[in-house]
């Protein structure tokens, strides 16, 4: 099975910036069609923060168009999202997510543990 790892979280002060970073470790035979983030603030529910799919179609959620940048290194399989211009209501956990497609299983949808980004004055 698959496995994402994120790293980046942390602290920002508001118009600051962060970057978080998203690497899968796929298991043999395996390959990762689209990669994304999504976030959850207390209370709420997860939503989009930004995807990209297999083919380097990108899409954002309305909140962080302008802002936010996402990037993928296929070979590494690694995914990247940089955060400028932060607000207080980025503070949120940031889930990486992964569609992989799996020899025995087909495609599955994965998510990393999360990272939390917390943007503070």
């Amino acid at each position: 099975q698959a496995q994402l790892e994120e790293s980046g979280g942390g602290l920002a002060q508001p118009g600051g910036s962060l970057r978080l970073s998203c690497a899968a470790s796929l298991g043999k035979g395996s390959s990762i069609g689209a990669m994304g983030w999504y976030r959850q603030a207390s209370g709420t529910e997860r939503d989009l923060v930004a995807k990209v799919s297999m083919d380097g179609k990108i899409e954002y959620g309305d909140a962080v168009k302008g802002r936010f940048t996402i990037s993928r290194d296929t070979a590494a399989n690694t995914a990247y999202l940089r955060m400028d211009s932060l607000k207080a209501d980025d503070t949120a956990t940031y889930f990486c997510n992964a569609l992989i497609w799996e020899t025995l299983r087909g495609w599955k949808t994965y998510w990393g543990q999360g990272t939390q980004v917390i943007v503070y004055a």
